[in-house]
């Protein structure tokens, strides 16, 4: 079981941002943004490319987008999926990252920092 099916399960504690009968999604406690929230289907699959359904990957990242809008008041933001440890995922279940909330200057040097690596 993941981290991400026990945060689903309740048996570890979140800050949960939104929540439906498909999809959760929580703040992340290691933060790469001023806003850094987990959008995460509760169907499992290890990796985005485990799933053949285009229906269920457009539901992802319209949820994603939805979470990003109304519950973390971003207009402006990034959405980035890891797929494989080589990629930097850590957790194996399929989450997108939603991630904003920078300030003119620190956008700049979050995108330029981005740029580097």
């Amino acid at each position: 079981m993941t981290i991400f099916e026990k945060i689903i399960a309740r048996e570890i504690p979140s800050t949960i941002v939104f929540e439906n009968s498909d999809y959760i999604a929580f703040k992340d406690i290691n933060p790469k943004a001023p806003v850094h929230v987990l959008c995460v289907p509760k169907k499992v699959s290890a990796r985005l490319d485990e799933i053949t359904d285009a229906l269920e990957i457009g539901q992802l990242f319209q949820t994603a987008s939805r979470v990003a809008r109304e519950a973390c008041r971003l207009t402006d933001y990034r959405l980035a999926i890891n797929v494989g440890a080589g990629a930097g995922q850590i957790v194996f279940h399929t989450h997108v990252h939603i991630l904003g909330g920078w300030k003119n200057q620190d956008a700049d040097t979050h995108h330029n920092e981005m740029g580097q690596q």
